[in-house]
């Protein structure tokens, strides 16, 4: 019972706290884009993706161990919803911007090659998951019912899960899911702001 919540067991609860949000998060939204309840931008989904995706490898190299694993799920998890999105028909508007996001998302993996570090490329793709929420605020301030608060809210506090959990706590590791913490709350908010406005 002791070695349960030693330094390495207290970080394995916190992972599989994580994971479990994880499921809990996207299992209501996949139920909601088949139900066309939720259509989710193409785009930002692809550009999560592909970012988080990249994000988990690079806190696998720099040592984020057990703690990294719900990221890369999310990223998997992440890029079925946008072939979900694609496939269903799900918000397919696109702007000259959103193929900027695609492109900055797409230079990560070059720049790493090219520096040799990952801090670099977790820097760019956090960037990008930011910059990738553009679509989605844009969509939610029009037709915010059309969003899952309750999604963005169990990513924020999955993220704070993720960040106990690393094994080894650095920018490289942790930057990301306390941008995209951050990001999820506020992306809640402005949800929340404009349903009582169209409501109004």
């Amino acid at each position: 019972m002791t070695a349960l919540f030693d330094g390495f067991g207290l970080k394995a609860l916190f992972s599989a706290s994580a994971l479990i949000l994880t499921f809990v998060a996207f299992v209501p939204y996949y139920r909601g884009i088949l139900r066309d309840e939720i259509r989710p931008h193409v785009f930002t989904w692809f550009i999560w993706a592909a970012g988080t995706v990249i994000v988990f490898a690079a806190q696998l190299s720099d040592g984020g161990g057990i703690g990294a694993w719900p990221i890369g799920v999310s990223g998997l998890l992440t890029g079925g919803v946008a072939v979900l999105a694609l496939m269903r028909a799900g918000d397919t508007s696109i702007v000259r911007m959103d193929w900027v996001f695609l492109i900055l998302a797409a230079s990560a993996l070059p720049l790493w090659f090219f520096t040799s570090t990952a801090l670099s490329a977790v820097i760019i793709l956090t960037i990008v998951d930011l910059l990738g929420f553009g679509p989605s605020v844009r969509k939610a301030y029009e037709l915010p019912q059309e969003e899952s608060a309750t999604f963005f809210i169990i990513g924020a506090v999955r993220n704070g899960f993720v960040l106990l959990a690393l094994e080894n706590l650095s920018w490289t590791t942790a930057l990301f899911p306390t941008a995209v913490g951050i990001a999820c709350v506020c992306f809640v908010a402005l949800i929340f702001a404009r349903r009582q406005m169209v409501s109004k």
